[in-house]
């Protein structure tokens, strides 16, 4: 067994001690698990610079990891499944993504959806470059040295700002950066592209330094750099230089399986969970959804005994890409198209890349092992645009779609934005990128929970879960990005990117997990298609909530950046817009807006609300809803009726 202890540093009762219908009171447990692996085992043979990390011993890597555990306190009580939620960033999402839990406390309980179906849920650390923060976990891990002495070698960090400065962390969001290894080296590079994918301009290495402001003066800095003409908002700056430390990244991989195993196997009486395990599922949101996808990649559902890790997982608005979980000087926070996670292949099948010759597939190594879990791929229309989603399910040719493995379902939440849009609305993240249009209104977490339900139905008592529900060639809904143009252009005010996102073949030399290609070599692009439109630019593919079917707005997966963020013709990387429609014919007639109004389209407020009723209830005839959420879908709809409502009056005054 690769845990080597479980400490405990607390436990108190959950949520003060609340109820959970008939499950009861739960409890939280916090703690540090330490691992040993053996790099010479098969399970562990895919972890990139195992065998450079130091050993005790017995010739083990040892590292350790923070983790949570969230249980029944009666668990007979409990459902006796484990539900493992990969941290994003360090931070647990499951409770906002699944239960409703709201931003400002991420560990509250929301609506109890979890809890009341009795899972005991698991957190663990994986990712080594989290910075040191209150409810952030994070793995420690050791650093690859050969005979030289510690591993060096380029890496290439990007970023975009959003507002005009002259200094910039060679990191993403605050993560520990990779500190450069010479602060003079005069073969680093600083390159400026107008937009992501676009031709690059190399900096002079004179206007630029490995430096930070410190109490106000300039000071040499080996996890900074300073740019005298100052960063311009907007575009996106790559630095291009050499460090000397690399942390063993995929060991992250090994962590979460290794914690996993432990509490569903060992019968050691450290086990919180001891004797209590019979089924497992994993949950991974945005990159912690890239995160699972690459670790079935890499076939990690088997520990070092090949037992069964995961009996399902889903992977969650990840669209087609995996990411630097498991590469030598790897950014796991990196979305960035250049990357080793954009990389083939993209689908759950094998298939054949014409372009490279290249066979693979995402679950060729699983399939050997038969160690494949039931897996649900669910994407917002923000992976769509983002050039990536549809990769999932069509061929790397884009002219004809891909049948899935029989164990895996692929949704798509038609009309959304990749984090769930809710009220009061919104043109401003807190990351200070600031969309032209309000940010996307449409709550996609009823149809998570459902999937969530789905997917249990299917572990344990092989239920067949709805069948997969997203664009396709053969009936005309997986369209190209660019040939909806004209439909979004003919509404007033609501523009088109001048540049629209997607893949590419990417050459980062010998090795992908070692590049030493950068920036690599650019090949011929994917195709990037997205779902067909109808008149009012709303998705006509996918499972559509009654935002969608009975709408009061265009609801789309892509804004556009703000002209006070800079590059106003580029899209979000992940926000979608709200763009209502007008109250009366009057008001459409005086925008000249082609989309007819709301009371053109309802007779009044029950009329509306009638029809949303109507579809919600039809999805949960489908299975893409729960009974227990039409409610709530009625009420956002109410609410949002309201809101346009409201908006209308107050802006007639002026207009009149």
């Amino acid at each position: 067994m690769a845990v080597t202890s479980l400490a405990i540093n607390e436990r108190r009762p959950y949520a003060d001690g609340m109820p959970f219908g008939d499950v009861g009171e739960f409890e939280q447990i916090d703690g540090v698990v330490n691992f040993a692996v053996d790099p010479s085992a098969i399970a562990n043979s895919k972890i990139t610079d195992l065998t450079l990390a130091p050993k005790n011993p017995a010739g083990e890597v040892e590292f350790s990891s923070e983790f949570r555990i969230i249980k029944p306190v009666d668990q007979m009580k409990g459902s006796h499944k484990l539900f493992f939620d990969v941290v994003n960033r360090g931070r647990p999402l499951s409770l906002m993504r699944i239960n409703s839990a709201v931003d400002s406390d991420p560990m509250g309980p929301g609506n109890g959806y979890l809890m009341r179906q009795g899972y005991t849920q698991v957190w663990c650390g994986w990712q080594h470059d989290v910075p040191e923060a209150p409810d952030l976990l994070r793995v420690f891990v050791p650093n690859a040295s050969d005979t030289n002495g510690p591993v060096n070698g380029r890496i290439a960090v990007t970023f975009q700002p959003n507002e005009t400065s002259s200094v910039q962390m060679l990191s993403d969001r605050g993560h520990i950066p990779y500190p450069a290894s010479d602060l003079e080296q005069a073969d680093s590079k600083l390159l400026v592209y107008d937009y992501d994918g676009g031709p690059a301009t190399t900096i002079p290495r004179t206007d630029w330094s490995f430096a930070a402001l410190k109490h106000g003066k300039l000071e040499p800095d080996a996890s900074h750099i300073i740019l005298n003409p100052g960063f311009e908002p907007g575009k996106v700056y790559q630095c291009i230089y050499t460090t000397a430390h690399a942390p063993v990244v995929g060991l992250g991989f090994a962590g979460v399986r290794d914690l996993i195993s432990y509490l569903r196997y060992s019968d050691s009486p450290d086990n919180p969970c001891c004797d209590d395990i019979r089924y497992s599922m994993a949950f991974g949101s945005s990159q912690s959804g890239r995160f699972l996808r690459h670790m079935l990649y890499l076939a990690m559902n088997q520990d070092e005994k090949d037992r069964t890790v995961f009996d399902g997982v889903i992977a969650h608005i990840a669209g087609g890409r995996r990411g630097e979980f498991n590469q030598r000087f790897g950014q796991p926070s990196n979305t960035v198209e250049s990357s080793t996670g954009s990389l083939f292949p993209f689908a759950d099948i094998d298939q054949s890349d014409p372009e490279t010759g290249r066979m693979d597939g995402l679950l060729k190594e699983l399939k050997g092992s038969a160690r494949v879990p039931k897996v649900f791929f669910t994407n917002t229309s923000s992976e769509y645009w983002g050039g990536h989603g549809a990769l999932t399910h069509v061929d790397t040719t884009g002219t004809k779609d891909i049948t899935a493995y029989d164990q895996v379902r692929i949704y798509h939440f038609t009309g959304t934005q990749h984090n769930a849009g809710v009220l009061p609305l919104s043109r401003t993240q807190p990351t200070g990128a600031v969309g032209k249009h309000l940010f996307n209104w449409v709550d996609w977490r009823p149809l998570l929970r459902a999937a969530v339900a789905n997917l249990d139905g299917w572990v344990t008592n092989n239920e067949t879960p709805p069948p997969s529900k997203h664009p396709r060639l053969d009936e005309g809904t997986a369209v190209p990005s660019k040939s909806v143009e004209a439909i979004f252009q003919s509404i007033p005010g609501f523009g088109f990117p001048k540049h629209l996102r997607q893949l590419a073949r990417y050459d980062f030399g010998s090795s992908h997990e070692i590049p030493d290609n950068l920036p690599p070599d650019t090949g011929a692009p994917y195709p990037a298609l997205v779902s067909a439109v109808d008149q009012d630019g709303n998705e006509v593919a996918g499972i559509r909530l009654p935002d969608v079917a009975v709408p009061l707005a265009t609801v789309t997966g892509w804004n556009l950046r703000h002209p006070d963020t800079g590059s106003p013709e580029q899209m979000h990387r992940i926000m979608g817009s709200t763009v209502p429609f007008t109250l009366t014919r009057k008001d459409r007639q005086e925008a000249c807006d082609p989309r007819p109004s709301m009371e053109e389209r309802y007779s009044s407020k029950d009329d509306y609300l009638d029809r949303v009723e109507g579809v919600a209830q039809d999805l949960v005839s489908d299975g893409y809803l729960l009974d227990e959420d039409v409610l709530k879908v009625v009420q956002m709809a109410d609410e949002r009726f309201s809101l346009i409502e409201s908006h209308a009056k107050q802006a007639k005054p002026a207009r009149d």
